[in-house]
């Protein structure tokens, strides 16, 4: 059996969790079929099919985001597939996959890590361009043999956004690597950055998403310091918008940066609680990284987070947006260590139920189904 794998992003460029995905998937599931990568250029020296959005699409006028997006998407199906199976990862190769499908006579897979219609503050970003954003995920979707959904919030979301049967729709949940995400006594990374112990962390990327804002107003309630670590920023307006409201606040310290695995493994590890305060999460695999490494976690009772963080075993789950509650929770682990370490090794416990072994195995079974059907 062969795979033509369709992603924006693929190691090294990753750009959030989808991209930490593929890169585990294609690892373990190139133990039963032979995998095919198309995606975004990177300069690679391997056998990665890469491709260039038209030149045309320079940024420069109001629309090139998304029509960047759709040139890199017709780029991908000039070659023709030889693979059984074509399956795409987001918005961003979903209409590659339908035209490849169509054009082949190929089987389609899709894996939804998120909606277009659930994050309507990409409107603010690219404008009417959401709407294309939104036809190229539905058409892509809609098409599919089989959607593969992060989390059963997400199935539900799907079903509930697009006109697609449950019967259609697997549940196959995302992945860490226990074995390179675990408690450490390391703290070289900590030394460098001058943080003490029991601080408060945050992991994300820099979107409204995330419930950053909700996290800046719990702050001023939270009786200890709080570590953020910010990635790619979804526009130069949204790192203005942060860059503002963190600067000014004395027990947050901020890190706008890159930090390898095993930096954030030391993160995480000396962290006395991580929190996700998300207003959407199909899943959230920085959560099961912070449970994997000892942490307990505070987060957003929202999508997939409430299928990893068990409130009161391995954490607590919160209203979305409700910063005073955010700030309880954090509050009472920080006062009670019996109550930290009791959570934490609930939380390892936890983790080590999502291997990538595990669930590369069952996407290759949904393979074998569907070209049996």
């Amino acid at each position: 059996m062969k795979v033509t794998m369709m992603s924006l992003e693929y190691p090294p460029n990753v750009y959030g969790g989808v991209g930490v995905h593929i890169k585990n998937l294609v690892k373990h599931l190139s133990k039963y079929v032979e995998v095919e990568i198309r995606t975004l250029n990177a300069n690679r020296e391997n056998d990665v099919k890469e491709y260039e959005p038209w030149e045309i699409f320079d940024g420069k006028y109001q629309w090139d985001r998304v029509l960047s997006t759709l040139s890199l998407n017709l780029a991908m199906v000039r070659d023709p597939v030889d693979a059984d199976i074509i399956h795409t990862h987001t918005w961003y190769a979903n209409l590659a996959g339908f035209m490849a499908k169509k054009l082949n006579g190929k089987k389609l897979v899709s894996t939804v890590h998120s909606l277009e219609p659930l994050r309507p503050w990409k409107r603010e970003q690219i404008g009417n361009g959401y709407e294309l954003s939104v036809w190229m995920e539905k058409t892509g979707l809609e098409n599919s043999d089989k959607i593969i959904a992060v989390s059963k919030g997400m199935k539900e979301d799907i079903m509930r956004v697009y006109d697609i049967p449950k019967e259609k729709i697997n549940v196959i949940y995302n992945g860490i690597d226990v074995d390179k995400f675990k408690k450490t006594e390391n703290r070289e990374v900590l030394d460098e950055l001058g943080l003490d112990e029991n601080y408060v962390l945050f992991v994300g990327r820099m979107t409204r998403q995330k419930g950053i804002d909700t996290l800046i107003e719990a702050s001023k309630y939270i009786d200890g310091k709080i570590v953020i670590v910010t990635g790619k920023e979804d526009s130069e307006e949204t790192y203005e918008h942060y860059r503002n409201l963190l600067m000014g606040e004395k027990n947050i310290i901020w890190f706008h940066r890159y930090f390898s695995l095993d930096s954030l493994v030391q993160l995480y590890s000396h962290a006395a609680v991580f929190v996700t305060p998300s207003i959407y999460e199909p899943f959230g695999i920085i959560n099961l990284e912070a449970l994997a490494c000892g942490t307990p976690v505070v987060a957003s009772a929202v999508g997939g987070i409430k299928e990893i963080v068990q409130d009161g075993v391995n954490g607590f789950l919160v209203e979305p947006k409700n910063a005073q509650q955010l700030a309880e929770k954090v509050n009472l682990l920080l006062k009670d260590d019996d109550l930290r370490k009791e959570m934490g090794k609930n939380g390892r416990r936890r983790a080590e139920e999502f291997s990538w072994e595990r669930i590369a195995k069952q996407t290759y079974e949904l393979y074998r189904g569907l070209l049996n059907d």
